[in-house]
């Protein structure tokens, strides 16, 4: 009979909070998860880019439930204060044992933030260059031209030089021209003018710059620079390297290679 008691007394001092504390933790979920379906509505209809609407829906819901856990917590008879108190202290412990990763989950609120970068753009950073195709909380995601899958995390990416080629819509197309030094220069300027005037893709708002840019050890080395749409670049690139061959050929006008001529003396 002293049993029956026992589990009688506990079961109304724990078991009605513990009921308590699950009605709460359903209708808090089914709250939660409506109160997130405002939030992306809301992000929706503000046009929010994706990487933001994943970054701020992550953030949001994480802080609902932690909202929710401290109310079914405080249901159960805990003292929060005391609570809050012990996940300070915990938070703390942790914040030490991974600043490299707080380090890159700010560097990824500053991307967010200030957007150097969004998905689908060409970049270059730490060494490796693609196209990003996701930005995490705590690293981006790239693949290369040979497809290939590269992770940086976010904290390098913040904090070291990078390069947005996709960021402007129009770039120069720069690239360097050998020609012998017994060459018609002037001819051989004309013909790399004509080659950017015939082209199509390269804006004509702008005149092709050609000219002398070095005398190399076996050759005068004219620079050429057009300019075209950011999404033209490597077209534009390609099909001027291959029409200076053939128009210079045309032209009777060398491409020199480095060489060296050995005297003998008896």
């Amino acid at each position: 009979m002293n049993y029956v008691d026992y589990f009688s007394t506990l079961f109304i001092t724990y078991g009605i909070k513990l009921l308590y504390a699950i009605l709460i933790w359903v209708v808090g979920k089914f709250i939660i998860s409506k109160l997130m379906l405002l939030v992306d509505k809301k992000m929706e209809l503000a046009r929010t880019e994706i990487t933001l609407k994943k970054f701020v829906h992550s953030i949001v819901n994480t802080l609902f439930y932690t909202f929710l856990f401290i109310i079914i917590v405080s249901t159960l008879g805990i003292q929060t204060a005391s609570f809050v108190a012990v996940l300070g202290a915990m938070s703390l412990a942790i914040g030490f044992a991974l600043q490299g990763s707080l380090a890159n989950f700010a560097g990824g609120v500053l991307i967010i933030l200030f957007k150097p970068y969004k998905i689908g753009d060409y970049i270059e950073a730490s060494g490796v260059a693609g196209t990003v195709i996701e930005i995490q909380i705590f690293a981006t995601l790239l693949n290369t031209v040979d497809n290939k899958r590269v992770v940086i995390p976010n904290g390098k990416l913040s904090n070291d030089t990078l390069i947005n080629y996709s960021k402007n819509p129009v770039r120069r197309v720069d690239i360097v021209f050998g020609v012998g030094y017994n060459d018609d220069i002037e001819k051989a300027k004309s013909v790399l003018v004509e080659i950017a005037n015939s082209q199509e893709k390269i804006l004509k708002n702008q005149e092709a710059f050609v000219e002398i840019i070095e005398y190399g050890d076996s050759s005068v080395n004219l620079v050429y620079r057009v300019w075209c749409n950011t999404a033209d670049y490597w077209d534009v690139y390609f099909c001027s390297m291959k029409m200076a061959k053939t128009e210079f050929d045309k032209a009777k006008i060398s491409i020199p290679y480095p060489q060296m001529d050995v005297h003998v003396e008896k």
